[in-house]
């Protein structure tokens, strides 16, 4: 079966945008293809900075024949609806028509549609130009003489040549002529911009990729990836050093090279007098290069390693040069910003009614800053104020949530305040990233407690799955102040998420709440908290997220989850206990007891059975029913004694041994007696079932 070879290659596409384009790439030609009735083995996209590639193995020839019947109206049917069915079917006249009876609707015209199939190469020509011309890149642009022409071709940067091959393995390929504003397919292609300009005249897949190796350009980016990284790991171990690792830098890199070469450079050992963080992020975001330190060491050698698109004559030293001479200038001016940061804003005497209001000390750096942030009156969102009044809010908050967290509400004060400070450091300015984290370091250069400084970096974590959760408690209480506020502000705006747009991140807030309640084991009481059952709702969707993810079943999780449960941890600790103990014997009898009685107390309340308020006991007539009473109460405060203890497991274990007295019930017991009265009291003693169970799930809602 023959192959597909397709090469649109440009200028130098952003590297943030090359692996998806190649991903839509391959999506909209193998949909194109199937939906016009061919079919394939397999299908890879590849990449580089220059190219688009794609190799579709295994393709069909030719698109099947197709005959299609499609029925009509009758043939005494007024004239119009005749009319619309010859112009649907595409037939000029009823002659064209059959006709076929039905002894029930009568005789009606049937449309007889045969479509012969297609060669691959024409479908390929066909569908090719449409895809290219309305490609989604996210940004794209004309040029050139065809760009004045409306409808003229868009590209993310110019596209100059198209390479389109089809055939077998072992047969002559041929080229799919088609044409988009003058770029006419063809079986040519270029290598290396510098090294090998010269033409490439391609056959196949494997040859191309050879021709282009040869011509130094690797096309799969992931063996662009490793040879990058085993590559800089080498070079820094043999001068006794070690690559810190990045993966997003590593997959940005291989994005802008497409014959990669490791160097190493370096730049002058006093500016490691910054913070590694800075250093890193300057080094990276500017360079886009990596940063090494000593083996085994924490803190940052003053060597770098860069990845170049050119295997130099003289051994890389005019790269290296170039390049240390651009990291030293941007370290240079992340040093001015690391000690302008220490020192004394100019202008403090505007600082003071702000100082006053949060209680800051203008000696102090850090201080001065917040002071200005207030002072300024930079906005946090329209409609929620400005970033001190958001300060303040959380700082009215996290006193109340001290009081549930055990935290120092000294220190937890003192945090709150401090907490967004660094928002005005140029540092934060400069890399917004760092922000958090740099207010720690200024937080302890200015003689703050520990906790005060690691809750002032930690507030806002995690700020995904995979984030580390705030263990000191001062930081605890900030960190779900914090993200409290922005949720009970949001939601008070009527600002929340719908579908896949969450432009402010409420979802990673109320997982970050929900993940430092259940994994720090915090009590919060949140409706009381939030007074916004909306809201409430809106953590359930993220504990049931988190404890899926965590392996709970989903009908255990909603057994517990009642729409006013608003301790998290209780319910997660429910779930935890029901998950163990559900398929354990004891558990199994709780359900199968436990169902049985509901179910027919559920069918007779649906009728309208009378059910009565409370058991009677002198309407218990038969042991059975005597014994399932006495079961019931020995079990309920057996379980009631487990729940105090927040005992689940035990409260299961204790409601577990109604299962013979139901059973024994239900043998011996006629439920729907002919007396009112006793078929009421023992409707009521079922609920009673219902009610004691109730206390730890609803079984009603499990499966089996």
């Amino acid at each position: 079966m023959p192959d597909l070879l397709l090469e649109l290659r440009s200028e130098e596409i952003p590297a943030r945008m090359q692996r998806k384009a190649a991903g839509d790439l391959k999506k909209l030609v193998t949909d194109a293809l199937v939906e016009a009735g061919l079919s394939y083995e397999g299908a890879r996209e590849y990449w580089t900075p220059r190219r688009l590639t794609l190799d579709i193995r295994g393709l069909t020839a030719r698109s099947a024949d197709v005959r299609e019947e499609r029925k009509g109206p009758r043939t005494d049917a007024n004239e119009k609806a005749i009319e619309g069915f010859l112009r649907g079917a595409g037939l000029s006249s009823v002659s064209e028509a059959q006709v076929q009876s039905d002894p029930k609707k009568g005789d009606f015209y049937v449309a007889v549609i045969s479509k012969p199939g297609r060669a691959a190469e024409e479908i390929i020509a066909d569908v090719m130009p449409g895809i290219i011309k309305d490609f989604p890149w996210p940004k794209s642009m004309r040029w050139g003489k065809a760009s004045a022409k409306p409808g003229s071709l868009r590209w993310v940067r110019p596209l100059q040549s198209i390479v389109c091959l089809f055939g077998t393995e072992h047969e002559e390929t041929a080229v799919i002529p088609f044409e988009i504003d003058g770029i006419v397919a063809s079986n040519v292609t270029y290598g290396h911009r510098f090294h090998a300009p010269q033409a490439i005249i391609v056959k196949r897949f494997d040859d191309y990729v050879a021709s282009l190796e040869r011509a130094k350009v690797i096309l799969d980016a992931e063996r662009r990836k490793d040879i990058i990284l085993h590559d800089a790991r080498d070079v820094a171990f043999a001068n006794g050093l070690e690559l810190v690792e990045d993966e997003g830098l590593l997959e940005e890199v291989s994005g802008l090279v497409e014959w990669p070469q490791v160097l190493m450079g370096s730049f002058e050992e006093d500016y490691l007098s910054i913070p590694s963080e800075i250093i890193r992020l300057t080094i990276k975001t500017n360079q886009k290069c990596f940063v090494i330190r000593p083996q085994a060491g924490e803190t940052l050698s003053n060597r770098f390693i860069l990845v170049s698109n050119i295997q130099a004559t003289d051994g890389g030293k005019e790269i290296i040069h170039g390049n240390g001479k651009v990291v030293r200038a941007r370290l240079s001016d992340a040093l001015h910003f690391w000690k302008r940061d220490q020192g004394d804003l100019p202008d403090l005497e505007t600082l003071e009614a702000s100082a006053q209001k949060f209680g800051l000390d203008l000696k102090k750096p850090l201080d001065q800053r917040m002071a200005k942030l207030d002072a300024l009156n930079v906005t946090f969102h329209a409609k929620l104020g400005s970033q001190g009044e958001r300060v303040a809010r959380i700082r009215v908050l996290a006193a109340e949530l001290a009081k549930i967290t055990g935290a120092d509400p000294a220190k937890v004060d003192r945090a709150a305040v401090l907490a967004k400070a660094d928002l005005r450091s140029e540092a934060v300015g400069e890399f917004p990233e760092l922000q958090g984290l740099m207010g720690r370091k200024y937080a302890v250069l200015q003689g703050e407690d520990a906790s005060v400084a690691a809750a002032i970096e930690d507030h806002y974590k995690p700020q995904g799955p995979s984030d580390r959760v705030p263990e000191d408690k001062v930081a605890i209480t900030v960190a779900l102040a914090d993200k409290l506020d922005t949720l009970i502000g949001f939601w008070a705006i009527d600002e929340k998420p719908t579908g896949s747009k969450d432009p402010f991140a409420l979802r990673r807030a109320a997982l970050g709440v929900v993940r430092i309640l259940l994994e720090r084991k915090v009590w919060l009481p949140l409706l009381a908290t939030t007074k916004d059952i909306d809201l409430l709702a809106f953590f359930h969707d993220r504990l049931k997220v988190y404890l899926r993810d965590q392996g709970a079943r989903y009908d255990l999780i909603d057994s517990v989850l009642t729409p006013e449960a608003d301790d998290l941890l209780m319910v997660a600790r429910r779930v935890e206990a029901l998950t163990a103990f559900i398929t354990s014997e004891d558990g199994k009898n709780l359900l199968a007891g436990t169902k049985r009685a509901t179910q027919l107390l559920a069918a007779e309340e649906k009728k309208g059975t009378v059910v009565a308020d409370g058991v009677s006991e002198a309407l218990l007539k038969l042991d059975a029913e005597k014994d399932l009473f006495a079961a019931i109460k020995a079990a309920s405060a057996e379980a009631s004694d487990a729940i105090a203890k927040e005992d689940f497991r035990s409260a299961m274990s204790a409601l577990s041994k109604l299962r013979a007295p139901v059973d024994r019930f239900f043998e011996d017991v006629l439920v729907n007696d002919e007396d009112a009265a006793i078929r009421a009291n023992r409707l009521a003693l079922l609920r009673l079932i219902r009610e004691a169970t109730g206390t730890v799930a609803d079984f009603s809602k499990i499966a089996g």
